[in-house]
């Protein structure tokens, strides 16, 4: 009776932040716009209260928006069978396989052959690895490969928890190294080219984030750190050979890495196969069904795939939907034109306050895509360097730490149950703000130079 109490006053409070925001929204939006606002504080105080169960709350906005009025019905639930879910599903079956076969107890013991075994050592090691992997990877594949490792190395539910989140962040803040590391990249330099705009060479891309990414890994890994210190971590160092099922699952894995690699188009030298993403990972967590391997067993093995998160990003795609729909994305990009007679550094604080913190609630890919050419306006009207302050807000929708929306990594470090919305949003609320300094920072005393 008294948990039933509790989740009825986090529903209620829940309903009372919503209708405060929809009230207040209504003094800079219209009325469709402040529903929207006013059904996302409610979907995200439920996901951060936990007053719903998380798949419970991402299913929610199938029957919000279309009350609204903010999409219909078709339009909301097509959102759920979003692509990428389906590139989730099959790196979810691949870490199943993983777990099932214990492969991942394989690949830490090999891990603490070259980093060191405490709790600090192993935090950093997770988010140095990640980030490096998710430079050339795509940040969702190296989060959803190195996440059962996390898990196995310590039944301390404080240092699972460390080091699921290591992972997460580390494949954020390593996505940005590349241009190929993650989406949002790619949609810069095609509409850099779109522009007339000279594209950023590889190399110097590299150079120029390089500083920012490795302060960033430093940071997040010591911020996770923190606290950990008494806690001792047993190492099993018995060795086994490889199992026959075990290589069947690290031939795949090697066969998607491969894949991927390939797939990457490294322009002007190599365009890369032209397949999809998603069916390269589906294809292959698929193929773990099927002889010669017969890894996995749908009776048995298919309620280990967390649902919930697919849900979780369906919900995510629908409100970046809504936002295009109703046009909230424009108008809230709007108001930046109304900030170009500020000086360049304030008006790129706001460009990197603004991106970093609505990522938190939509897609990054989707927010990106919308707010770049108003940037680019909102450049040409105030004199900065329009290179410069989009390059500023497309870095800053990688570094959304706060909420499994915001980015790919965090739902799946979610997907893991190690990790509550509440750890999540108190380490990533840190996160955000060192990310906004340390971006407008870096733009302002080193990016200058470049452009």
């Amino acid at each position: 009776m008294y948990i039933y109490k509790e989740d009825f006053k986090k529903i209620v409070i829940a309903l009372l932040i919503g209708i405060l925001v929809f009230m207040i929204s209504l003094f800079f939006f219209n009325k469709l716009q402040s529903s929207l606002l006013a059904s996302i504080a409610f979907l995200v105080t439920l996901w951060t209260n936990e007053g719903l169960p998380l798949g419970v709350v991402s299913l929610l906005p199938i029957i919000l928006f279309p009350s609204f009025s903010i999409l219909t019905t078709e339009q909301t639930s097509a959102n759920y069978s979003h692509p990428i879910i389906f590139l989730f599903l099959g790196g979810f079956l691949i870490a199943i396989a993983v777990e099932k076969t214990n492969l991942h107890k394989y690949i830490a013991n090999k891990m603490f052959l070259i980093f060191p075994s405490t709790p600090k050592g192993i935090i950093f090691s997770l988010a140095i690895t990640s980030g490096i992997l998710s430079s050339v990877l795509s940040n969702t594949t190296t989060t959803l490969l190195l996440i059962s490792i996390a898990l196995f190395i310590s039944d301390d539910v404080r240092l699972k928890m460390r080091f699921a989140l290591s992972i997460a962040y580390g494949a954020s803040v390593g996505g940005i190294l590349t241009p190929i590391g993650t989406p949002p990249n790619l949609i810069l330099l095609g509409i850099m080219q779109s522009k007339g705009i000279e594209p950023i060479p590889f190399l110097q891309w590299v150079f120029m984030v390089a500083p920012l990414v490795f302060i960033m890994l430093f940071i997040v890994a010591s911020l996770l750190s923190i606290g950990v210190k008494d806690i001792q971590i047993s190492i099993n160092s018995e060795k086994k050979p490889l199992s026959i099922e075990q290589k069947k699952v690290l031939f795949l894995i090697g066969a998607v890495v491969v894949l991927l690699l390939l797939n990457a188009p490294l322009k002007p030298y190599w365009s890369g196969l032209g397949l999809s993403e998603t069916g390269i990972l589906l294809g292959i967590g698929l193929l773990l069904f099927a002889p010669p391997f017969g890894i996995l067993d749908w009776s048995s093995d298919k309620s280990k795939i967390p649902f919930r998160i697919m849900f979780l990003f369906g919900a995510g795609f629908s409100i970046a939907k809504a936002f295009s729909e109703t046009l909230l994305a424009d108008e809230l990009a709007s108001y930046l034109i109304s900030i170009t007679h500020l000086s360049p550094i304030l008006i790129i604080f706001a460009v990197a306050m603004l991106v970093t913190f609505t990522t938190e609630i939509t897609s990054n890919t989707a927010l990106v895509s919308i707010m770049l050419p108003v940037i680019y306006a909102v450049s040409q009207q105030s004199g900065i360097n329009a290179t410069l302050i989009m390059m500023v807000a497309t870095v800053c929708a990688s570094y959304a730490f706060m909420l499994p929306i915001a980015t790919p990594p965090n739902a799946i470090a979610m997907s893991s149950g190690a990790i509550s919305i509440k750890d999540m949003a108190k380490y990533g609320f840190v996160l955000n703000l060192a990310g906004v300094f340390l971006i407008v920072f870096i733009a302002e005393f080193f990016w200058r130079g470049f452009f």
